[in-house]
């Protein structure tokens, strides 16, 4: 058979292998190609879970958990702020109904999130555990033995030595394992490895994503945030029923509160006076007398801003602070209905210009003796500008020059009604302004002593002074300290993953055919490094100066009376080559 009818048969065979091979890789459709095997039940659950469970379907959900993230720091949320999901509702028709229908208003409690969620919970569970047993199994075992060829590794370097094999392979021992490798010697050569706090860190980090996740969800299950507005002399109570509002978590419980009271002595604020930080407070903190248990004794201590009162988990924050004007009502009949009573009002802006309203429901009458409730809605300001000089907003957020402005109404204000209303805003939907004798809605502007008299002898109303109050938030938040623990050990393993590299070194010593030892050293890490030649340099360095090279046979010249010098052997300082 002559040479090409050969090749041509060989390149048949050679197409013909290729083809069935093709075949098996095939993604062509069942009717294209009928001899794949389906995979089954079993089989798409394997494959399912090999997806889920990889390193890239992991990052990807971890992916889409930032991303869902967003719209729950951009859109209103209805367990922060349902006030600004009513406002987001009316003032966005057309795209608030779609939002609701994607849960974009409860985002973290969402079906979606939380199928992101527990979807990167068992993915990363089932990237950990094989990897783990894998980890374990490679500290139990030794670094494997050197390759047959050193010469094809990336880093390497060879000298001669007249040293015995069994010392080259001694004192590499040593220095190996002085140098923190785990090493052996296995057969003709010294194998050597370091570098497992790499996989080390990269295992952390990834127990931390789960410490961290398992963190949170507890946190949401198990929360608890309150808030209560405390005027200077009132106490709180930690009860649910003494709480302007609360939130908490599905699985919370109110037997979870912690049983103490406290009672707001005094509310201490200085603000800058001059410079481009005026009002700006320098000191922020409140004085409280607080006790634990039903029968505990009183302790002082001062509450100030990031710095809050722990009392067996539960942390009572100082976040706000504002104005109560004292006021007395007296009726038609000159009965005195409110006497000397602090009402908060809420405030607007920095300098706390404050609103609200002042609400007199039970024992008022007109002059007429007529039954009905007076409404004042009211705005006050700690520094006035001066009569003449500016509006009502406040100058300066301290107490300085205050001024109450008060608007009457009279009538219905609709808190027999049933339906909860705001204690700071006045619902004047069935009630009707007092009237100036032109005709003109009444309005007083009082500063501290004066007294506003309603139209037609309808009463009066005295500003006597005004109290300071303070918001405190009360939470419970059980899984922070695992969070915080999660966060530092996922630094610390994502550090370690990046910054430490995983490698091998293999020192052979044989004793070559005119009996001198030849020493080859090599070494290979996970990724490609500068300073893996550099580190098999220094090592080849430090043990060339134990076995150093052996000076070689002098060659023959064709002058016999001029004696060669030997060669000078190449000493292996930054030796290693990279390949």
């Amino acid at each position: 058979m002559s040479k090409t009818t050969t090749d041509q048969a060989g390149q048949a065979g050679e197409e013909q292998e290729l083809g069935a091979a093709g075949s098996q890789l095939s993604t062509a459709p069942k009717e294209d190609a009928p001899n794949l095997p389906s995979l089954g039940v079993i089989g798409w659950a394997r494959w399912f879970w090999r997806q889920l469970t990889s390193m890239r379907v992991a990052l990807l959900l971890l992916l889409l958990l930032s991303l869902g993230s967003i719209p729950g720091s951009l859109i209103p949320q209805s367990g922060i702020d349902a006030t600004k999901v009513e406002q987001f509702h009316s003032d966005h028709t057309t795209l608030a109904p779609v939002y609701d229908k994607l849960g974009l208003f409860h985002v973290y409690s969402s079906v979606w999130f939380s199928a992101i969620y527990i979807l990167l919970f068992v993915s990363l569970i089932g990237c950990i555990v094989p990897r783990t047993w894998q980890f374990v199994g490679q500290l139990r075992g030794r670094p494997p033995r050197a390759p047959r060829r050193l010469t094809r590794l990336p880093a390497y370097t060879t000298w001669r030595t007249g040293a015995d094999p069994e010392q080259v392979r001694e004192e590499a021992l040593k220095l190996l394992k002085k140098r923190r490798f785990r090493a052996h010697v296995s057969g003709d050569a010294v194998a050597a490895e370091k570098g497992y706090l790499r996989e080390t860190g990269n295992l952390l980090f990834h127990i931390a994503l789960i410490v961290m996740l398992i963190a949170f969800a507890w946190g949401q299950l198990f929360k608890f945030e309150g808030n209560k507005l405390v005027l200077e002399g009132d106490g709180f109570s930690n009860t649910l029923t003494q709480y302007d509002d609360y939130k908490s978590g599905s699985l919370w419980s109110q037997d979870n509160l912690a049983p103490f009271s406290f009672s707001l002595k005094d509310f201490k604020g200085t603000y800058e006076t001059s410079g481009p930080n005026k009002g700006t407070p320098r000191t922020y903190q409140a004085t409280v007398d607080y006790s634990v248990g039903a029968y505990g004794k009183d302790r002082e201590t001062t509450i100030k801003v990031n710095e809050p009162l722990v009392i067996d988990g539960s942390k009572v924050y100082l976040v706000s602070h504002g104005y109560a004007p004292v006021v007395t009502v007296k009726d038609g009949r000159g009965k005195v209905v409110m006497d000397h009573e602090a009402v908060a009002l809420l405030p607007q802006d920095n300098n706390v210009t404050s609103a609200g309203a002042i609400k007199v429901m039970d024992g008022y009458r007109d002059a007429q003796g007529k039954k009905e409730q007076l409404g004042l809605s009211a705005v006050f300001v700690p520094t006035f500008a001066g009569e003449g000089e500016g509006t009502m907003f406040s100058q300066f957020p301290a107490l300085l020059n205050p001024r109450l402005a008060l608007n009457a109404y009279h009538g219905d204000l609709g808190v027999d009604s049933g339906i909860p209303q705001s204690v700071y805003q006045l619902d004047t939907s069935n009630l009707e302004q007092y009237e100036d004798s032109d005709g003109e809605p009444f309005a007083k502007r009082l500063s501290v002593g004066q007294t506003m008299t309603l139209p037609d002898g309808a009463g009066s109303v005295t500003f006597e002074g005004v109290q300071e109050w303070a918001g405190f938030q009360i939470t419970e938040q059980p899984g922070s300290v695992w969070a915080l623990v999660g966060a530092v050990g996922a630094i610390f393993g994502l550090a370690g993953s990046l910054f430490i590299q995983r490698r091998r070194v293999w020192v052979r010593a044989v004793r070559g055919a005119d009996g001198v030892t030849v020493v080859e050293m090599a070494g290979l890490g996970r990724s490609e490094s500068a300073k893996l030649p550099e580190e098999l340099g220094d090592l080849a360095g430090v043990l060339y100066d134990r076995a150093p090279a052996a000076p070689e046979e002098p060659r023959p010249s064709d002058t016999p009376d001029t004696p060669d010098t030997p060669d000078t052997p190449a000493v292996p300082a930054e030796r290693a080559e990279k390949k």
